[in-house]
């Protein structure tokens, strides 16, 4: 495995691994590894010949009141887990390599970006965008992964590459739970064991909501009640939403296409986010 920090050696060691028949798969992160990010690099593994893995706090992504200088770091032990799970470069861009003196440009996305999250983090996901596009193009790869916990911002990528033309697959992949069923998250750290026991609620109605669907509900109205009872738990509920899974519009009643019931709160001063992926048409992801 080798560590990188210049884009400009990457896309040099690059070059020496692609081939036409050889894809290139890509998992941006912010570090604080865990095995939700692990998952995807298995994932990357298993269908790409090479596995980049980036980890790189992204300033523009984070308001100003948010926990950018908190945010949890530990690069030495995700440099170890990348190294035992097989991935071939490590890319660990400085902040001036990726925003240099002078960087005035940016990616606005669209209407996808302005709902669920987009209502409280109203330039979060121009942060996104725009440094996601910034490594796509660093690393030129034939195949991205991000996780399904995240559900508006794999919408937000999925659209940003349709419309910018860029010969890049967006893999979603599920999302992976701690044994209690909270969503993997580097902001988990964050909570106390009282926390952590009330951000159960979450996932809590979330899969009983899941569960209900599987049983053949299809009310929008009804799958929101069965979550919003246990999210009384929460400090703060931002949002609960059921919405079409490719336009992040309202849902119909009743569900007749693919949706995501997505929540979003506080415990304690801990934001957290969660969902679960509904299909009429087959079985539940």
């Amino acid at each position: 495995m080798r560590t990188i920090t210049r884009a400009i050696e990457l896309r040099r060691v690059l070059a020496e691994a692609r081939a036409p028949d050889r894809r290139i798969g890509f998992v941006p992160t912010m570090g604080c590894l865990h095995q939700g990010h692990m998952a995807l690099v298995d994932e990357s593994r298993a269908s790409c010949d090479a596995t980049v893995v980036s980890i790189f706090v992204n300033p523009t992504q984070f308001g100003p009141k948010e926990d950018l200088t908190t945010y949890p770091r530990d690069f030495l032990r995700d440099e170890q887990l990348c190294r035992d799970a097989g991935v071939d470069i490590v890319f660990v861009p400085e902040a001036q390599e990726v925003y240099p003196p002078q960087f005035d440009t940016f990616i606005e996305p669209g209407a996808l970006a302005q709902s669920l999250c987009g209502t409280f983090r109203p330039r979060h996901f121009r942060g996104v965008a725009t440094v996601v596009c910034k490594l796509f193009n660093m690393v030129q790869p034939d195949v991205a992964f991000f996780g399904q916990k995240d559900f508006q911002q794999c919408a937000v990528l999925r659209r940003m590459s349709v419309d910018l033309n860029l010969p890049i697959e967006i893999v979603t992949v599920p999302t992976v739970r701690e044994p209690d069923g909270l969503a993997m998250s580097s902001r988990n750290r964050y909570l106390s064991a009282p926390e952590r026991n009330r951000a159960q609620a979450i996932s809590r109605g979330l899969l009983a909501a899941k569960a209900a669907f599987r049983e053949g509900e299809r009310d929008p109205i009804r799958l929101l009640s069965i979550v919003r009872h246990p999210l009384e738990a929460l400090d703060e509920l931002q949002y609960l939403e059921i919405v079409d899974a490719e336009t992040l519009e309202p849902a119909t009643n009743p569900l007749s296409r693919p949706v995501a019931i997505c929540a979003a709160g506080y415990v304690g001063s801990t934001r957290l986010i969660d969902n679960v992926v509904l299909d009429p048409d087959a079985a539940c992801r």
